[in-house]
């Protein structure tokens, strides 16, 4: 008697390749029973959460959500026993070190040969890189609109530093174009990676001469800006995040503080002490004018995120002198 095998051998070839998949896949897959129990467990699910399989299998599957998500696990397991598919819900996940990672789940029932639902089938896609790319893209294009409005603030603040001391249209004309010739270069600094630009500015103090040029209007009277301290070799990555900050610090003083007035001065102090590097920018006599001191603003902000980039602090505080903000950074990054 001969008996037709051949569906059989390529139900479990079928089988064995699908195996072959879940197994080699980055993602994370498990499954479930009805109850929310670990069934399996892939080599995924243990890079993207930390668990080996003999110390998830049959444990509550509720060990991966964190604390204040936990009530997530029913609704789930009410929509799968419903036979319901749950498809790309985005969420946050903890690993066994307890950090958090942020996940997008697909969930499908799984059913018996009469159509019961078992359990579930779940994949779990670590999506924290696209996470952060998001983040970054917004704040970027906050930081684009926030920029372009100050462009124009800065543009109106230009003209009336120029036009204080111009005796002539001609004279006007001649200093507003050397201003914006130097806030362009100044620009461009915050945007430069060739080796070129890196080695024109290799110094803190020459970083913040090239930057702070454009505002400094006519010197005759004395310096507008002074800078006093150590000097800084930087990195080309410092000389980036640094610029953006001195950018913006020059900005506010322009529209809002010492630079608003005739005769106003900013003293920037650079020091080292240990492995910690500390920028302290003054401004005497400044209020909190223009400033809502009940909410910060975006170049706080912006500030205290490109600060953070590098692993330091940022304070702004207005004291009985006028305006201090303290720049802290750890020496290594500057150098990077």
């Amino acid at each position: 008697m001969l008996v037709d095998i051949s569906g059989r051998k390529a139900a479990e070839l079928a089988s064995q390749r699908l195996a072959a998949i879940v197994e080699s896949s980055d993602d994370a897959i498990l499954s479930k029973d009805v109850n929310g129990i670990i069934m399996s467990w892939n080599q995924g699910a243990e890079r993207v959460f930390g668990y080996r399989e003999d110390e998830v299998i049959g444990k509550p599957v509720t060990i991966l959500i964190p604390q204040d998500r936990q009530d997530e696990e029913p609704r789930i397991l009410a929509r799968i026993r419903q036979g319901e598919r749950i498809d790309h819900y985005e969420t946050v996940r903890q690993r066994k070190d307890g950090s958090l990672i942020d996940v997008s789940l697909s969930v499908s029932p799984i059913a018996d040969a009469d159509g019961k639902v078992v359990g579930a089938s779940k994949i779990a896609r670590d999506i924290s890189d696209r996470r952060r790319a998001e983040e970054q893209k917004d704040l970027l294009l906050h930081e684009m609109n926030h920029r372009v409005k100050n462009l124009f603030a800065l543009a109106g603040g230009l003209v009336n530093l120029s036009a204080r001391g111009a005796l002539s249209v001609q004279d006007l004309v001649s200093d507003l174009q050397g201003k914006f010739l130097a806030l362009a270069r100044a620009h461009s600094l915050t945007l430069a990676t060739a080796e070129t630009d890196f080695h024109q500015i290799a110094t803190l103090h020459a970083l913040i001469a090239e930057v702070t040029e454009p505002y400094c209007g006519d010197e005759a009277s004395g310096p507008r800006i002074i800078v006093v301290g150590d000097d800084f070799s930087l990195g080309r990555s410092a000389i980036t995040n640094i610029a953006l900050l001195l950018h913006e610090f020059a900005t506010n003083a322009l529209k809002y503080g010492a630079l608003a007035e005739p005769t106003g001065q900013v003293v920037v102090e650079c020091s080292g002490e240990g492995d910690t590097f500390r920028m302290i920018w003054r401004e005497d006599g400044v209020g909190q004018r223009g400033v809502d001191s009940s909410q910060e603003g975006f170049g706080s902000r912006l500030a205290r995120a490109t600060i953070g980039a590098l692993g330091g602090s940022f304070s702004r505080e207005f004291t009985n002198h006028g305006l201090e903000i303290k720049v802290t950074l750890p020496q290594a990054k500057i150098r990077e």
